[in-house]
């Protein structure tokens, strides 16, 4: 597991579950604002009539598709197929690479499933916030009616300091949030039960018979109405994409104890309250509240709208980091924000990507109304992925027999299924935004994976062997001049000789008599003791300069090369003296597209944009600039 005690016993449990009502659980925490009335809005494409067996089947409907998708698939099941720690599809893709008894093309179109509903995350990480914060501003209307041409710059604003506050990292967003949502759910809660006093029959509808009914007895009502019943879990991919930053403990304690309850309360009582009068069938939500306690109300809900765009850009951060080290995505800067957790990271060009993207939204549809429809596709589409690869993984990974695997994916994509193909009867109100979202992104994260596979492996041709490299270096007729002074060169690994080595060697025909090759590598730890960091390989020969070094790095450490150059020369390979003044080499690969096979023109072009957000590596590294030497070369693919 990723969470590690710093020492505090039941206080640290206590605030990692704060932290994480705060992060995780506002978007699925939020529903209960809209779900209900969004459901009978007459307004629908496909309106349902607010009769006595639509509520209860309605209510009927939500308390078993959270209970099930939720707590028993999520929180009971999926959330145990962790990555050291990490959660998420892209974990679960992971693993699945991982697996050594599965045929590559397996790996392959198992991958891609996953890579699609990464992308689907993606794009649901950009409506959240959008739809979230603009529901939650107009809510401000009914307080006053002139507030509406002020709702899209209100709106904005939120969501720049919303997105301007993620660089603290996800814990002290959420020792910020936390409280705030603690107060939201014994809010709701006790909204809901004050609804069921007035009609207390509706606890009938926790039976699955009214659930079954409304589905298959009451024409189209039933198919249509799982449109509305999604948005009772639409943030349960973020919940588990998140579990990297809390852990699995503390956000099982917070769901059951605290946000599973409370929502369910509120359906409830919703529901009830539209049986006891009609008309609240407008906004059952805040009619549940004495008309006194609206305006507290309207304000807890529109800070609570606000964090629930929390749990998707925190959920984005993760699956970026994630994809970035499955290949997926070009090296990403990550700054870890916790000693505590490694999932707990803040990516600051997929911070700013997501607030353009969802600025975009904001101006271009300005309410929650028309970005509504668009809300359902995403996360169904994300989580029938999930549900596929999961159970893969429980027969593969686990040795589950493999009639209880398809059983249990049946079970589970039976109704996943169901509410995709509802979802999809809304193609042309919106739901077409999601789908392109996730088909552009889909593409981009294939064409980089493809790409940097090509690249690689032209990469490698042309830098050779490292062990060759060097046995001919030492061999060379006339020798190879040896300038005094260090220098480092940076490279991926042992297997190849650095570019920028190569080309010290064959265009200056000269090298450093003390050359270090740095290989830079993260352990799923916080820190690494100095001790331990270094692993040296003078490569057959100990008198001639010529050194390898892998440089062993926690997650929650910031590379800092000139820092290990200092350490090697203490470890006796270099002087004090020649570390200080040591001269860097990095090499500036120009990637030139060819009509070489492998992938068509416009995926290479489209590769070559997407390299344009890759960490410029001096910065990455803390390399000093004037000490820093560049040295270019080109890559054909």
């Amino acid at each position: 597991m990723s969470v590690r005690s710093k020492g505090g016993g039941a206080l640290s449990r206590t605030a990692l579950t704060v932290a994480a009502l705060g992060v995780v659980f506002g978007d699925i925490g939020t529903s209960p604002i809209y779900t209900v009335q969004t459901a009978f809005n007459p307004d629908d494409p496909h309106p349902i009539a607010a009769s006595v067996d639509h509520v209860y089947g309605l209510v009927s409907l939500i308390f078993w598709a959270v209970t099930l998708i939720v707590t028993v698939k999520y929180v009971g099941l999926v959330m145990s197929a962790d990555d050291d720690g990490e959660g998420g599809i892209m974990a679960l893709i992971s693993q699945v690479q991982k697996l050594r008894d599965v045929p590559s093309r397996t790996k392959f179109l198992l991958a891609g499933l996953g890579v699609f509903g990464a992308a689907l995350f993606f794009g649901d990480s950009m409506i959240t916030p959008a739809i979230s914060v603009l529901s939650a501003v107009e809510g401000t209307e009914t307080i006053a009616s002139s507030m509406d041409s002020f709702v899209v710059p209100i709106t904005a604003t939120i969501l720049v300091l919303l997105f301007a506050v993620q660089r603290f990292g996800s814990a002290a967003v959420g020792r910020l949030f936390g409280p705030i949502m603690i107060v939201w759910f014994v809010t709701i809660g006790a909204l809901g039960i004050r609804g069921i006093t007035m009609h207390p029959e509706v606890l009938k509808a926790l039976s699955p018979s009214y659930a079954f009914d409304f589905l298959f007895h009451s024409g189209s009502s039933g198919f249509f109405a799982l449109t509305s019943v999604v948005l009772a879990f639409t943030g349960v991919e973020a919940l588990y994409a998140d579990m990297g930053h809390f852990g699995r403990p503390a956000i099982t304690r917070a769901w059951l104890l605290l946000v599973f309850p409370a929502c369910i309360l509120s359906y409830l009582g919703q529901g009830a309250l539209i049986l006891d009068d009609p008309d609240a069938i407008s906004a059952p939500f805040f009619r549940l509240m004495p008309h006194g306690g609206l305006v507290p109300l309207v304000l807890l809900a529109t800070a609570a709208t606000v964090i629930a765009s929390q749990a998707v850009i925190s959920g984005a951060f993760s699956i970026a980091r994630q994809a970035s080290q499955l290949g997926y995505l070009p090296r990403l800067r990550v700054v870890h924000t916790s000693t505590r957790a490694i999932g707990q990271v803040y990516v600051p060009v997929i911070n700013w990507l997501l607030l353009a993207a969802v600025l975009t939204l904001v101006l271009a549809f300005r309410s929650s109304a028309k970005l509504a429809f668009a809300y359902g596709t995403a996360v169904t589409g994300t989580i029938i992925c999930t549900t596929i690869l999961f159970f893969f993984i429980a027969h593969h990974r686990w040795k589950r027999p493999l009639w209880q695997s398809i059983l249990g994916a049946a079970f589970f994509l039976t109704m996943e299924l169901a509410f995709f193909a509802a979802n999809l009867t809304k193609v042309f109100h919106g739901a077409w935004l999601p789908i392109i979202i996730g088909a552009v992104l889909f593409t981009v994260m294939i064409t980089w994976y493809r790409g940097r596979e090509l690249v690689t492996a032209e990469r490698k041709r042309v830098e050779g062997p490292l062990q060759s490299f060097v046995d001919d270096l030492r061999g060379a007729d006339p020798p190879v001049l040896r300038a005094q002074g260090t220098a480092v060169f940076l490279n991926r690994g042992r297997e190849t000789a650095p570019l920028s080595m190569r080309e010290c060697v064959e265009h200056l025909h000269s090298l450093n008599e003390h050359a270090i090759i740095l290989s830079l590598e993260t352990l799923p730890v916080p820190r690494v003791r100095d001790s331990d960091r270094l692993e040296i390989d003078h490569l057959g020969y100990r008198d001639d300069g010529i050194t390898f070094v892998r440089a062993k790095h926690g997650y929650f450490e910031e590379y800092d090369v000139p820092r290990m150059v200092r350490l090697v020369a203490k470890a006796g390979v270099e002087s004090p003296l020649e570390a200080e003044e040591a001269s860097y080499f990095l090499s500036k690969v120009e990637l030139k597209p060819t009509e070489k096979p492998g992938m068509s023109s416009w995926r290479k072009r489209l590769f070559l944009a997407t390299a344009l957000i890759t960490a410029e590596p001096a910065d990455y590294f803390k390399l000093p600039r004037d000490r820093t030497v560049i040295l270019g070369s080109h890559i054909e693919f």
